[in-house]
């Protein structure tokens, strides 16, 4: 890939980011990327709204509006900002923009722009593979370190046997047993316990 293009590249990557769950760009951002005023841009959608249903283009809400200028992702109003709430562009929404727009620079940019969404969703399921072995690995972990604990309580338990019972000593009288119930009480006898 030439230099111009990795730069162009990088760009791209730089201006998408996740929206409720998807991954965007900003109609500024968009604008920019293909040559363009931010309304025009959004001239030519309006004029082909029936192109862009909620799932190519929709507007921030303004909880959103807000969260996006507290990161420093969309400017405030007071510093050159926009004053309206910007609309955000997926994956298809970009590539039907372009196809509006008919303009030599947006059909070049948007092969960058569906080029970085393939690099995002690329990356972000190899994330998801490396996640899931590391999860496996971990269990296994898990699994012999719960091992290796039984396996050490049974050689200490080899090395270091337990000491035997003492013999108690002293006396101990029988106990009567409950079907020997005569009439006749008999002596009871004392069992004398011998010690070591």
């Amino acid at each position: 890939m030439a230099k111009t293009a990795i730069v162009v590249a990088r760009k791209v990557d730089s201006k998408i980011f996740v929206l409720r769950g998807q991954r965007v760009i900003l109609d500024t951002d968009l604008a920019e990327l293909y040559g363009v005023q931010v309304r025009h841009l959004n001239q030519q959608v309006k004029r082909n709204a029936k192109r862009f249903p909620l799932a190519f283009r929709f507007q921030l809400s303004p909880h959103e509006l807000k969260i996006l200028r507290s990161q420093n992702v969309i400017s405030s109003k007071g510093h050159g900002g926009t004053r309206y709430r910007p609309y955000a562009f997926t994956e298809h929404g970009t590539i039907m923009a372009a196809t509006v727009l008919n303009s030599e620079r947006a059909i070049e940019m948007s092969v960058f722009v569906v080029l970085a969404f393939v690099r995002m969703r690329r990356a972000i399921a190899a994330n998801r593979h490396v996640l899931a072995k590391l999860a496996e690995v971990e269990r296994r972990l898990e699994n012999h370190d719960a091992d290796i604990q039984d396996l050490m309580d049974a050689i200490r338990e080899l090395i270091e046997p337990p000491e035997p019972p003492r013999r108690r000593i002293g006396f101990e009288a029988p106990q009567d047993s409950p079907k020997s119930s005569s009439k006749t009480p008999k002596a009871r006898t004392l069992h004398f316990l011998h010690s070591r």
